[in-house]
């Protein structure tokens, strides 16, 4: 078979370990999801058998890799502008407008985030048998805010890295409505696809661990009823599932602001003010903006920090709230 071919004999520290995590280990320019795909797709032999991801190691162990190169990509180039944060031969930090699909799929198969990409950056990083263009984790289509891309395979290794070990930050600014209590938490809650409407993610028992912190910044009091408040919110995730500051705001009982999935809109009282409503209905998608992004560069090492300001929609809500207390 064509590929790079690779072998390993498990030591004993690593004994007694998921196969999918000693591999990881072993193979460090592999993440755990592409070893997993190695394992699935019978490229990853254990004492010459096709073993299962959870199957345990022991030392001793002879593991066999078949590393195949990347399937060139059918997405096609697109010269659609960014608004470039940060670039170098290695990473590209993206300010990403709401409204804007990351990776093209099923009805979002031109105008994506990769098709520009492609377009500004022409080579982007491929690893373990496929060509992703460089998408290291991901926004929801109606969220804005900072999204890093990797260039080179190197980058795109140890960004995955840092995000599988949670060690690269995400700080989110949101609007809800309500007053969450205490004004300080720490979300658990497991996300699975939801059991009855498949395009929407839910808090389901056996789902994923999904974990995310809120903390809030202000509250602006619309009326009597405090379901009818809204409050800012900074928010950072320790993990990052479909969806999940979303489902997990909505199963807390307040929902992010303009999310037409999992919020139901909320009436405003009387007494709110004309610039109010029209800065509400003119919000693009969800109020929620992904703020700050930190990591520590996949190359140099240097430590690399971010900071987006408020898309306009967003600021223009936040500025009649506040106008209105």
């Amino acid at each position: 078979m064509p590929g790079t071919h690779l072998e390993y004999v498990m030591p004993a520290e690593l004994a007694g370990r998921r196969l999918d995590q000693a591999v990881a280990h072993l193979a460090e320019d592999l993440s755990r999801a592409a070893v997993q795909r190695l394992i699935d797709e019978g490229l990853c032999l254990l004492n010459g058998e096709r073993p299962k991801r959870a199957a345990k190691v022991a030392e001793g162990d002879r593991i066999a890799l078949t590393i195949l190169p990347p399937e060139p990509t059918d997405v096609a180039p697109e010269a659609i502008p960014l608004d470039v944060v940060y670039e170098d031969a290695h990473l590209i930090v993206i300010n990403k407008p709401s409204g804007m699909v990351v990776h093209p799929a099923a009805g979002n198969p031109r105008g994506t985030l990769v098709n520009a990409l492609l377009a500004h950056c022409r080579d982007l990083s491929g690893i373990g048998g496929e060509l992703r263009p460089g998408i290291v984790h991901r926004l929801d289509k109606e969220t804005s805010g900072l999204l890093v891309a990797a260039k080179s395979d190197a980058a795109h290794r140890g960004l995955a890295k840092q995000i599988a070990e949670r060690a690269a930050k995400r700080t989110y600014w949101a609007l809800v409505w309500g007053e969450p209590s205490p004004k300080e938490e720490r979300i658990e809650a497991p996300i699975a696809r939801h059991p009855r409407q498949r395009q929407m993610m839910a808090v389901v028992p056996g789902g994923r661990e999904a974990t995310t912190h809120y903390r809030v910044l202000e509250t602006f009091r619309l009326g009597s009823e405090t379901r009818r408040s809204v409050s800012l919110l900074e928010l950072d995730l320790e993990t990052g599932r479909t969806h999940q500051i979303r489902v997990h705001m909505s199963h807390a009982g307040h929902p992010v602001v303009g999310d037409a999935l999992y919020g139901k809109q909320r009436t405003l009282p009387e007494t709110a003010t004309e610039e109010l409503r029209e800065a509400l209905e003119a919000l693009e998608g969800q109020a929620l903006h992904a703020k700050e992004l930190r990591f520590v560069h996949p190359v140099t090492g240097e430590p690399m920090e971010f900071e987006a300001e408020l898309p306009e929609d967003f600021r223009r809500v936040l500025e009649a709230l506040r106008e209105a207390q």
